[in-house]
């Protein structure tokens, strides 16, 4: 399998393609680690019907979540699909400080004897039956205005709770920055303010569809989500900075991705 190649090779080509953008993208690791932003690999697995599933279960539970934790990087969130196309699907959010760390995962995972024996039935599963269809993932840069991820208090108290996983696309870069910038110009305020519990707020530096970002709420229930979604829509503040002419002069956002997931049990978020 050659995805640690390719995303170290991707990860380069990036580098030299972001240098010349607006500094709201081109962050260098250096840059990042002083302001205390993580990086986010977050990873889709399409699935099976069938016993795979619960060999994925376990090889998260018991392998990876450990193994990760071990070289430091934690939380790790692992969701399954409530609402949405393709199911079933895993998703896998993996933060971590160090990018250096974040590319070479799998490679460390593979010296790891530890892993490799939990692991066993998810990493050797024969093509005629193998664990996942498909694999897809994208890396992310924290935004400047919530740099780490913030695990919802719900988590803590091992509360029941779902998650709304939001992707908004952008005609162009410029557009796209411009979003980003409305987020920090008072966005982040009015969803705290109406009660929203905010997961992270990621830049897509790889990933398909691009320009886009990613961000992931969290709520006790789907009425909640809904009570605070219609607090958002009709707050004052939001009315106000939503026809600020910087950010309603063109559609800035021209699709939005909108998925409903649930935590697996072993999640740490």
């Amino acid at each position: 399998m050659q995805r640690r190649k390719f995303l170290a090779s991707s990860l380069a080509a990036a580098g030299l393609s972001l240098a010349s953008r607006d500094t709201l993208r081109a962050e260098s690791s250096a840059s990042s680690l002083e302001s205390g932003r993580q990086y986010y690999e977050l990873r889709r697995y399409h699935l099976r019907s069938g016993p795979e599933t619960g060999i994925v279960h376990h090889f998260f539970a018991n392998a990876f979540i450990p193994a990760a934790n071990r070289l430091g990087i934690r939380p790790i969130g692992v969701f399954g699909q409530m609402l949405g196309p393709r199911n079933p699907t895993l998703y896998v959010l993996i933060p971590c400080s160090s990018l250096e760390t974040l590319v070479r995962l799998d490679a460390h995972l593979r010296s790891d004897a530890e892993f490799m024996k939990a692991g066993d039935a998810f990493l050797k599963a024969p093509a005629s039956a193998p664990a996942y269809e498909r694999l897809e993932s994208s890396l992310m840069l924290a935004f400047r205005g919530q740099p780490q991820i913030q695990t919802p208090p719900m988590t803590a108290a091992r509360q029941p709770r779902v998650f709304e996983l939001r992707t908004y696309e952008s005609p162009s870069d410029r557009d796209h920055w411009r979003k980003i910038e409305m987020f920090h110009s008072g966005e982040f305020d009015i969803f705290r303010s109406a009660g929203f519990s905010p997961v992270f707020y990621g830049d897509t530096l790889i990933g398909q569809r691009m320009p886009q970002l990613t961000y992931m709420l969290a709520f006790g229930s789907l009425s909640e989500r809904n009570r605070l979604w219609r607090a958002f829509d009709t707050a004052p503040a939001w009315q106000k900075l939503s026809h600020e002419e910087r950010f309603a002069f063109e559609p800035i956002v021209t699709n939005v991705t909108n998925l409903i997931l649930s935590p697996a049990p072993y999640s740490q978020i």
